[in-house]
Order: structure tokens, then C-alpha cells, then sequence
């Protein structure tokens, strides 16, 4: 990455802050009290900087993981209130 543009460098950083704030046992809690879970966000997270990266392959199938999980989730959610 030795010839990595600038805007790619600072846009690199944006996601390592907010892997680092997703890390965060504050913001951590904040989510879960939301109902997110932390590390399908942090996948999800990882996902979206593999697409800015060019890496679509890696970023289809983290992109699906999460979906699937989402969707499970509220799938079993809506079970569990029926």
C-alpha cells in the first residue's frame, strides 16, 4: 500500500475508528441495548471497507452473512412475540 492515495489513507482511517468505537465496551453496551449485535456491526463494518477497497468478493460474502444474520434474527425475534 505503498502508493495508496491519500483520500484512501484518511477514508482507511475512518474505518479503523470505527472499528476501534465498535470495540468500545460504552459503545458496545449502547448497541446492545438498541439490539445490535456488536460484532455482526463490526462485520458489516469490515464488509463496506472491502467494497471501498475493490475487494467485492470478500465484501458480497461478508455483506451476505450479515443479511442472513439480520434476518434471522428477526425471524426468531417475531417467533418469540407471536
Amino acid at each position: 500500500m505503498a502508493d495508496e492515495s491519500l483520500a484512501m489513507k484518511e477514508l482507511r482511517e475512518v474505518f479503523e475508528d470505527l472499528d476501534t468505537l465498535l470495540k468500545n465496551p460504552d459503545v458496545g453496551a449502547e448497541l446492545t441495548a438498541r439490539g445490535v449485535n456488536t460484532s455482526l456491526a463490526i462485520v458489516a463494518a469490515e464488509a463496506l471497507l472491502a467494497y471501498v477497497e475493490g475487494d467485492k468478493d470478500r465484501a458480497a460474502e461478508d455483506f451476505e452473512t450479515v443479511a442472513e444474520e439480520i434476518a434471522a434474527r428477526l425471524a426468531s425475534a417475531k417467533e418469540k412475540t407471536s
